[in-house]
């Protein structure tokens, strides 16, 4: 198995003190791969990256990126540590130009034009429509553009939370079809996603969540033809359940 990129140990998190959405739940992310989790609604799949973006507090546990601590980060130095994250929603800005939107994730970068000029050879649609303002793009337009924003910090690790949520399933899968692509050229990500088909589709490795706990996790085409993956889905077979 590849070498790990990022390891979650024993992680417990939520929003509010003494009220843990996640339950010492463990992970890794292996590098130059597409690692997915999913789970049921309310299972913690997005409290769990926006724990490893730093924006919840962790009660207990550890994150680490290449062997190093990055628990509790503050956000703002997510890009320093070579990692970036994609929310689900609120993730461009709208009343801006898509120039300017790439143009503001550029600003400290040491070759901006080199750089603008290859993201718009990555995203055609968003070249030819450089002057419009990012909030007149369809669903999937607004995706490539957040997927953008973060490779503008060139990651080795991206965080995605839902990017196919609201989106036709023709848009949906040229998503999902790009954010596997990033793994062929050596960014590794990690995937939250409701369409479980079709993350265990495209992922390499798959971690199943329910309760704010680890249910099981193998790999992603194995899990695709585990009936366990079912009974979790419909309540019968998890670990921590009421």
């Amino acid at each position: 198995m590849p070498e790990a990129l990022l390891e979650i140990d024993a992680l417990t998190a939520g929003y509010v003190p003494d009220l843990p959405i996640l339950r010492k739940v463990s992970l890794e992310a292996a590098a130059g791969q597409l690692t997915a989790i999913i789970g049921p609604n309310g299972a913690g799949k997005s409290t769990l990256i926006k724990a490893v973006a730093g924006l919840l507090s962790v009660s207990q546990g550890h994150v680490r990126l290449s062997g190093k601590d990055i628990t509790g980060m503050s956000p703002d130095r997510m890009s320093g540590n070579g990692m970036a994250y994609v929310p689900q929603t609120d993730n461009v800005f709208r009343t801006l130009t898509i120039q300017q939107n790439l143009d503001l994730a550029l600003k400290a970068h040491g070759n901006r034009d080199e750089r603008l000029a290859a993201l718009f050879e990555r995203f055609p649609v968003l070249a030819d429509k450089r002057r419009g303002k990012a909030g007149s793009l369809s669903g999937g337009q607004r995706q490539f553009l957040a997927i953008a924003l973060a490779l503008a910090v060139e990651p080795r690790l991206i965080l995605m939370d839902e990017p196919s949520a609201g989106l036709s399933p023709k848009a949906a899968e040229e998503v999902l079809d790009h954010v596997k692509h990033l793994t062929r050229q050596g960014v590794s990500v990690l995937l939250v996603e409701q369409n479980v088909k079709q993350a265990l589709k495209r992922a390499d490795h798959c971690y199943v969540l329910a309760e704010g706990r680890n249910q099981i996790d193998g790999p992603a085409q194995t899990l695709l033809e585990d009936p366990a993956l079912g009974r979790i889905y419909l309540g019968g077979e998890r670990k921590g359940a009421a």
